[in-house]
Formats: structure tokens, sequence, C-alpha cells
């Protein structure tokens, strides 16, 4: 085989999966969230900017979680002869179908001009990948307590990041009730729903932030 034949069979670095590419995208796709939702945002920029920046940043989301997912290994593990699915694929496969339902809903934002789009288009999925999101949160704490047999660890840098994750998902819960969309076309509670978008994508990014493996280095 010669060295151009050699080339042509070598994966592109873009391709390759790696923890860093997932902090990265969940860093700039949490920036972006916290900045639609940043206080007093949507009244100097306007809500159109605000759905601008919920969309490109789910889609920095959905390529995280896909790198998330590829690092997680194998989806299942062989247990006296029986299958089981591992807690910490089903962690990120469940992260990334979140990723995936909020790629709809921040789609259907930019261009919903009904209630019935508001309330099916937009708030349904935001909320299932709110659920999404508690899920994988929930499942990754359990990763690490598994891990390290420690339910408390703060000693450990990936034991905050985790804690700080989950945090994340229970602000992006609380944001998808307080924006519910009644029959009426009014949002429940705006302020929760800005404040809990806010609080989460900070949190996501903070998380991120502190799993960077650069540290590991330093």
């Amino acid at each position: 085989m010669n060295a151009d034949a050699a080339t042509l069979g070598r994966p592109h670095p873009i391709l390759s999966a790696t923890l860093e590419k997932q902090c990265w995208g969940f860093m700039i796709g949490s920036a972006l969230f916290a900045l639609g939702a940043a206080p007093g945002f949507v009244d100097w920029a306007g809500v159109s900017a605000a759905n601008v920046c919920f969309f490109i940043g789910a889609w920095f989301f959905t390529a995280a979680g896909t790198i998330q997912l590829a690092l997680s290994g194998n989806a299942t593990v062989e247990v006296d002869g029986r299958r089981h699915f591992r807690t910490e694929w089903l962690s990120a496969a469940t992260q990334s179908v979140g990723t995936l339902l909020f790629n709809v809903s921040t789609s259907a934002a930019l261009h919903a001009d009904t209630i019935t789009d508001e309330r099916r288009r937009v708030w349904t999925p935001d909320a299932a990948g709110s659920v999404a999101f508690l899920v994988s949160g929930v499942l990754a704490v359990m990763v690490l307590a598994t891990a390290t047999r420690w339910w408390w660890a703060p000693r450990r840098r990936d034991w905050w990041a985790t804690q700080i994750n989950l945090l994340g998902c229970i602000a992006f819960g609380f944001s998808a009730v307080g924006a519910f969309v009644t029959i009426s076309g009014q949002t429940v509670n705006e302020v929760v729903a800005t404040i809990g978008t806010f609080v989460g994508a900070i949190c996501f990014l903070v998380a991120s932030a502190i799993s960077l493996p650069r540290w590991d280095r330093t």
C-alpha cells in the first residue's frame, strides 16, 4: 500500500471524538443559551435574536451529545451470561435524544406564529428534551457513584461536574414548566422559564469547563 492509499484510509482529525471537543461543544451551546435567556437581552435584541441563539446553541448541544455517546463505549455488557445496558451509555444516549428534541423545539420557535404551533411544536419537544436531560443527569450521578463507591466525593473534580450538571438539568425542568403555553396563548410563568434556562445553561457551562481534560495536564 502506498502513502496516498494509507492517507485515504485514515480518518480525518475533525471527525475524531474527544472529550475536549465534547466539552467545548457543550460550553459554546450553553453560552448561547445563557445569552438568549440573559436578563434584558430580549428587551435589547428582540425575541428573534434570542430564538436564533437557542437554535444555534441546540446544534452545538447535539454535536457534543453525539461525541459523548461515541465516547461512552458499548451499549451493553455481559454479566453472568446476560446482556445488560450500561448506565454510562444510557446516560449519554438519553442526553443525545434530549439535544435532538431541543433542535426540534428551537427550530419551530423561529417560525411558530400560532398558539397551536407554540404548544405542540415548541413547548412539547422542549419539555420532553428537558425530561431527557434530567434522566441523563440522574444516570450520570449513578455512574459516578458506582465507579467511586461514594455519593459524596467533593474532592473529585468529576463529582463537582456531575452535580453541577444535574443542577442544570433540574433548572431546565423548571424552565419547561414555566414556559408552558396555555390555550389562550399565555406563558405560565415567563420569569421562571427565563431564569430556569439561564441558570441551567450556566450550570452546563461550568460543568463542561470543569470536565476539560486540559486540567489533567496542569
